[in-house]
């Protein structure tokens, strides 16, 4: 009894020892170095690179013509801080922003409640949901363009309504935002239902038992537990509308909008690189867009941060 007790305890140890021997400074680069090269050259080239000659670009006046650039300093960078088109683009695209966010944040939730509780046809309400973000930005950006079309489209004869969409800076805007939601709830959409099924079912069974109803389910147990993918909802669709370009063009014909309510940053700096060939000026438009940006989501990180302290 003895001898079979040793002979079964003493591999077992020898084993967890085998396990528990730390690898040696520089083997672990040697065994996983080489699975992350690939990723990290193709950062350098597409990421790292682009980044580090933008800049350069941007304290010349390079063109696209290809002709000798000179440095000229901060000279684009004063003449962006005081451009007043630079800044109504930022506004169109801050205004963007600050409507769909929320809408898209909201009606992602309440669309995941609806999939997960539904018992029958899960599977195609699902489909429904995530299908449109799987279109291109053309065809998502032409079929609104159609459907928003005063004299053929469906949306002003649905509601009854007589609103030139398209053709007035009123509502130019508003139908990107419109657009936006229908075609890129799908993604925020699929976090959110992931993480629901995510959540213990002990504690709703645990909060039936102690009578709490629907909606306090769903206030006191629901809500908290997505607190965490809602925070990721929101920063992902902060960073993606700021950079918003392929639906305002497209559904403007690649124009900036009625009196260019619907021009961006993203499309400004493109008309001052490869319309007005200025490409040092686009350039550094570029690296300003780039510093609030990261100011956004530096302030993000640092809000979310607080939240967990204070939490604990």
């Amino acid at each position: 009894m003895t001898a079979s007790t040793e002979t079964v305890v003493r591999p077992a140890r020898a084993g967890t020892a085998a396990r528990s021997v730390p690898l040696r400074r520089g083997q672990g680069f040697q065994h996983g170095g080489w699975f992350v090269a690939p990723f990290l050259v193709l950062f350098v080239l597409f990421v790292v690179w682009p980044l580090l000659r933008g800049l350069y670009l941007s304290f010349t006046d390079a063109n696209i013509s290809g002709d000798d650039a000179h440095f000229v300093g901060l000279d684009n960078y004063r003449e962006a801080l005081g451009d007043p088109l630079m800044w109504d683009a930022f506004g169109h695209s801050a205004y963007f922003t600050l409507r769909v966010v929320p809408c898209i944040t909201v009606l992602a939730l309440l669309l995941a409640l609806l999939a997960h509780h539904i018992e029958r046809g899960t599977w195609l309400w699902r489909l429904c949901f995530f299908l449109p973000f799987l279109l291109p930005s053309t065809v998502a950006g032409n079929l609104w363009q159609w459907l928003f079309n005063p004299g053929t489209g469906m949306v002003n004869h649905v509601f009854g309504l007589d609103t030139p969409w398209l053709t007035d800076k009123s509502y130019a805007m508003l139908a990107v935002v419109i657009t936006t939601l229908w075609w890129t709830v799908g993604f925020s959409f699929l976090l959110c239902l992931a993480a629901l099924q995510g959540i213990p079912a002990h504690l709703y069974e645990a909060a039936r038992l102690d009578g709490a109803n629907a909606w306090h389910r769903t206030v006191h147990i629901t809500l908290p537990m997505l607190r965490n993918i809602t925070g990721l909802v929101v920063a992902l669709q902060i960073l993606a509308s700021l950079q918003v370009f392929d639906q305002a063009v497209v559904m403007q014909d690649f124009g900036p909008g009625p009196e260019d309510s619907t021009r961006t940053f993203v499309q400004y700096t493109l008309e001052q690189g490869f319309t007005s060939y200025r490409v040092g000026y686009a350039s550094a438009i570029s690296i300003v867009f780039f510093v609030l940006i990261a100011a956004v989501a530096l302030a993000r990180m640092w809000l979310l941060r607080n939240r967990e302290e204070s939490g604990r």
